[in-house]
């Protein structure tokens, strides 16, 4: 694979996403040859440790044993069936233990985070419209929240530079105070601040929420935002305010669920019930495109009719299907065989320890961690860093994607204390050299 020039022929051939083309000619892209446990390697045969879990969606390792068991024998079976008019085992499996894990009922499903958006805001204006109550058409979320980047979903979304070119084709949406922790005042508490974010929901409600369907939240932690954490009591304040004036809960879980924050969904940490929760990324343990809706079943049966017009007629080609319903269900098999979340915070305790040349650093700012997310700021950051430092770490040996100034950690959970040691050991190289 070496002797290829596949640096070339992807730059000719290839549309890299969130990439300004022009600037890999500066900085080309990595070639990756193969994935294993939480290593991936190159054309060249070098090896990185995957810091950022692939864009977030690996939670189990590359090329995992048991996950790639289960693909192939749903192979030998049935490898995709329309699920309008068909169903199958994998998704009926899948739809009744997600269920049991949220409490909410049935499973839609979509085959990316950004579906899942599109599908809990259709579903909550349609929702409105089908009990009568068809003024409510607004929608609600953050400020620097990132929910996708389809029409519908960038419309809650509120990052300039993924937003501002396509405003014209955008719905208007408002967007309310974040609750990140870094934003409290001086003697000021995170749970404070957090309450004095949710006061402006409440005043924002009691006088449009004869307007308003639905509010959407990044639960405890905003990624695209610079893995903004925030404490658990918005979301609970949130919940009573959206039950005293009628407005959905969308807990958009996409890039912190499945024990990402600690508990397998995040929400789980303010004792609500959203009513509806989007799920992708690590649903499928990383392997296959797939994102799920579970709502009510007061929202279910509020399409539950006679009427086809009345229904939710809403699909994609790919819903439901097998292949990656099973890599799911895989997934959800190792979380109740391995005792994934306990493991999980001795690891992250670990990684605390470890991490503490870091955390003392002169430069470094925030240093923040909710579950197996970590992030730091970094004080008076030089130009280009997020690059620059991007290359630091690799000749390390450790791939990390720092979002501006912020450095994250999203590792897989099968990485190691020898791997978590050298993640930081990386990190903190990349942080002098660029520094010094």
């Amino acid at each position: 694979m070496s002797n290829v020039d596949w640096v070339a022929r992807t730059q000719a051939a290839v549309w890299h996403p969130c990439t300004q083309m022009k600037q890999q000619l500066i900085t080309p892209p990595l070639v990756i040859a193969r994935g294993q446990g939480v290593w991936l390697y190159d054309d060249a045969g070098r090896a990185y440790i995957d810091g950022i879990s692939s864009w977030w969606v690996n939670l189990f390792g590359h090329s995992n044993a048991r996950i790639n068991a289960a693909i192939i024998d749903q192979l030998n079976l049935i490898e995709h069936v329309m699920l309008a008019g068909c169903t199958h085992q994998p998704v009926v499996a899948l739809s009744e233990q997600l269920a049991q894990l949220t409490g909410l009922g049935h499973a839609f499903y979509g085959s990316d985070g950004a579906s899942a958006t599109e599908i809990a805001l259709k579903m909550s204006f349609h929702y409105w419209r089908n009990v009568g109550l068809a003024d409510k058409t607004e929608f609600i979320s953050l400020k620097n929240s990132y929910h996708g980047e389809t029409l519908g979903a960038l419309s809650v979304t509120d990052v300039a530079i993924f937003k501002d070119t396509y405003a014209p084709l955008l719905r208007h949406s408002v967007q309310m105070m974040s609750p990140d922790g870094r934003l409290a005042e001086v003697g000021e508490t995170a749970a404070d601040y957090a309450l004095r974010a949710a006061a402006e929901v409440e005043q924002y409600f009691s006088q449009h929420h004869h307007n308003i369907a639905a509010m959407i939240v990044e639960p405890l932690v905003q990624g695209a935002a610079g893995m903004a954490m925030y404490d658990a009591v918005y979301l609970r304040r949130v919940r009573e305010l959206c039950d005293l004036y009628q407005v959905h809960l969308i807990a958009d879980e996409i890039a912190v669920g499945f024990g990402r924050t600690g508990t397998m969904f995040a929400y789980e940490q303010a004792q609500i019930k959203p009513d509806m929760v989007c799920l992708s990324k690590g649903i499928t343990g990383g392997y296959l495109p797939l994102s799920a809706v579970l709502t009510t079943d007061a929202i279910y049966q509020a399409f539950y009719a006679d009427s086809t017009a009345r229904g939710f007629l809403h699909s994609h080609s790919y819903t439901g299907n097998p292949l990656a319903c099973r890599a799911a269900l895989a997934s959800l098999a190792i979380f109740a065989d391995d005792d994934v979340l306990v493991q999980n915070a001795r690891k992250g305790d670990y990684l605390d320890a470890a991490a503490i040349g870091l955390r003392q650093h002169s430069r470094v700012q925030h240093w923040r961690r909710t579950g197996m997310i970590w992030a730091f700021d970094v004080v008076n950051a030089p130009a280009d860093f997020a690059r620059q430092f991007y290359l630091a770490a690799l000749t390390q040996g450790v791939l990390l994607r720092p979002i501006g100034n912020t450095v994250y950690f999203m590792p897989p959970y099968v990485i190691s204390e020898v791997e978590i040691t050298q993640l930081v050991a990386g990190a903190l190289f990349a942080l002098n050299q660029l520094l010094s």
